[in-house]
């Protein structure tokens, strides 16, 4: 039980830090004058985008950081202050400067495929879910686990890529108020996995805490 447990939790986490409704209202804001196929173009680039590098996080980050001498503790702690401040901006229905700030939003409107830049990275395969994608990673205790986290990946990459196809149709539902108090219930969930990564590396970093 435990260990469908823990496999939720990698989805629910990922697809948290990910929050494809987040990028609704920007993907229907940029692509607003685009005729319906180079819509569909944007969504497919941008939910490919999440998955490549959201897998390739996952796979290689750790050696990344091995690489560059950074301890997963210690990583654990950045990497968990780095989602607390997106999940602080979700709760104020923003996205946050961690996620895409106003400079990238003024280039991407002149940008020719915008799925990739800014959709796919940073608004939504950012610096908080590559954290989260490369912690799930390391928490892995064998291939299986590795497994069910890339089938979470592409999970929410096919969820991604559902949300930008249904962009318009979820604005007209949900509403900007609809939209914003789902995105302040995943910023909620957010700030909780968030603390649960700073404590996990604060054991390993000062034992004396635990």
């Amino acid at each position: 039980m435990s260990r469908w447990y823990e496999w939720l939790n990698m989805l629910v986490g990922l697809l948290v830090i990910v929050n494809p409704l987040l990028a609704v209202s920007a993907f229907s804001t940029l692509s607003g004058d685009d005729d319906p196929a180079r819509r569909r173009n944007t969504g497919r680039h941008a939910a490919i985008t999440v998955a490549v590098v959201l897998t390739v996080s996952a796979l290689a980050g750790e050696a990344v950081l091995g690489f560059f001498g950074i301890r997963l503790p210690e990583f654990q702690v950045g990497g968990g202050i780095l989602i607390l401040l997106m999940a602080l901006s979700m709760l104020n229905a923003r996205p946050g400067p961690a996620r895409h700030t106003a400079e990238e939003a003024d280039e991407a409107q002149e940008k020719a495929q915008i799925g990739v830049v800014p959709l796919g990275i940073p608004l939504l395969a950012g610096p908080g879910a590559i954290s989260t994608a490369i912690i799930y990673a390391h928490q892995a205790r064998g291939w299986v686990d590795v497994a069910v986290l890339l089938i979470a990946v592409w999970l929410v990459a096919a969820l991604v890529w559902l949300s930008m196809r249904l962009g318009d149709e979820l604005v007209r539902r949900m509403g900007v108020l609809g939209l914003n108090i789902a995105t302040r219930i995943m910023g909620l969930l957010l700030a909780a996995i968030a603390v649960g990564f700073v404590t996990q590396g604060l054991r390993t970093l000062l034992p004396g805490l635990a």
